[in-house]
């Protein structure tokens, strides 16, 4: 839709208010509700939206190492841009009228480390080079018969899962909770989030939900809305929904796989598939995968942001340790699904379901066209059988704070994403490492209180 045509919806609409958010460098969402006036206003010139949305973390604790903002700046308003091709109504919300936007600074360029502002130079970077991303997102994440009240009344201990049992794919467990489930999938399309597929996973109250592929913007605009979405329409069902990656260590982690494809729009055509070389896998695939597997190492924590992600990344849970690829195995990090030319394409099963989506996808994007502008070869073989053996090829950062200092003190980083990005986002981790590393967990208390 164009600006005019959202302006003549709104004004002939029943409602008075419209819903506008920004995403922050956690891939929450921050927002308010816009009275349709002001809100048809800043469709011209633009609001100021509170740059503390850089300034703190997903607590709302604010940083003492950024740079971008602080009590150092006062914390100021931000001009903040309206994207109207985000517009959707919220059918879980009377259909009130939603949009994204995204900060921009004086010079009417986007923020810089912005997250939906990253994804979109890292686009259109692909765009000049001749290739038009085309990704997806899948979830997995544990629901609880609980509400916000009750979690914290029980210290987020001994909260009740949805369902008993590990009981993956299950018809039973589905038709269980059918409301619940059709709500999801049927609201969310509603909402402009279609799935391919829903369906349970292996573990306690745990859903797994595949998003249907668009391009990269749009399709990270749909995995950061389907979170929320997914979370408040659980609310309704007095349910919630957890999308940490690692719940505890004797159950699987949370994936967030992202699948992803380079077109040529001209002539729809896949870039990744090639009937005459083995597996189907063309040669900007293998370059493709060669990039990432080249820059993993410096890039995890934007696929990896949390203590907790690490948690996931452990051997025999389902989720990669070594820096692998093979065509349909579940065991590296790299998944090749070359299989037919329309749906040929490269699953990333490093991400984990806690990551914000712009960053992830920025980051598979951006480690691709490196590979394929430099012609990396794809010298690691591919893998045959367990992945997790195959630690002679390199292996991932097993915590943040490595993970971080790597992507910190290599220049690579830089070079994808820019310098103020890098700076901030990594300093955003080395607080979250922090704050971690400050705390007396409950492990070191049952370990250590009587026995030492």
């Amino acid at each position: 839709m164009t600006k005019q045509e959202v302006i003549d919806l709104l004004e002939d609409s029943r409602h008075n208010k419209v819903k506008v958010a920004i995403v922050d460098i956690d891939g929450v969402l921050r927002g308010k509700y816009m009275h349709i006036k002001k809100f048809i206003s800043a469709l011209e010139s633009g609001f100021g939206f509170c740059d503390v949305v850089f300034g703190w973390d997903m607590v709302d604790e604010s940083y003492d190492n950024v740079k971008v903002t602080g009590w150092h700046t006062g914390y100021p308003d931000m001009p903040a841009r309206i994207d109207v091709t985000t517009f959707r109504q919220i059918p879980w919300e009377n259909e009130t009228p939603f949009f994204l936007a995204d900060f921009s600074r004086e010079n009417k360029d986007e923020e810089t480390v912005g997250p939906r502002a990253l994804l979109k130079r890292i686009q259109a970077k692909s765009l000049e080079l001749g290739f038009s991303p085309v990704f997806s997102q899948e979830f997995e994440w544990f629901n609880y018969r609980q509400s916000s009240s009750e979690l914290y009344e029980k210290d987020f201990k001994k909260v009740t899962p949805l369902t008993e049992g590990m009981f993956g794919y299950s018809i039973l467990r589905s038709s269980e909770n059918s409301e619940f489930f059709h709500d999801l999938f049927d609201l969310l399309e509603d909402f402009n989030i279609p799935l391919e597929g829903l369906h349970t996973e292996t573990g306690p109250g745990v859903f797994e939900a595949a998003i249907q592929y668009t391009n990269i913007v749009e399709a990270a605009d749909r995995a950061t809305l389907f979170k929320t979405s997914v979370k408040e329409i659980a609310y309704k069902h007095g349910v919630m929904a957890s999308f940490m990656a690692k719940q505890n260590m004797e159950l699987p982690g949370c994936s967030g796989h992202i699948h992803q494809s380079l077109w040529d729009a001209e002539v729809k055509k896949n870039l990744f598939f090639d009937a005459s070389n083995k597996d189907n896998i063309s040669k900007t695939m293998e370059h493709y995968m060669a990039g990432q597997l080249f820059c993993l190492p410096f890039i995890l924590p934007m696929l990896a942001p949390t203590i907790n992600s690490y948690k996931r990344l452990v051997e025999g849970a389902w989720a990669p340790t070594t820096l692998t690829w093979a065509v349909d195995n579940r065991t590296t990090a790299l998944r090749a699904l070359p299989h037919g030319e329309k749906s040929s394409r490269l699953e990333t099963r490093v991400v984990g379901s806690d990551v914000n989506p712009y960053l992830a996808m920025s980051a598979c994007l951006a480690a691709g066209l490196y590979g394929i502008e430099n012609k990396l070869s794809l010298d690691t073989p591919q893998t045959i059988g367990n992945g997790y053996k195959e630690t002679q090829y390199g292996t991932l950062p097993a915590n943040l704070w490595d993970a971080t200092q790597a992507m910190k003190n290599h220049e690579l980083p830089k070079e994808l994403f820019g310098e103020e990005f890098v700076e901030h986002f990594t300093l955003s981790r080395e607080w979250e490492w922090r704050r971690f590393m400050n705390t007396v967990t409950d492990w070191e208390t049952k370990r250590y209180f009587e026995i030492i």
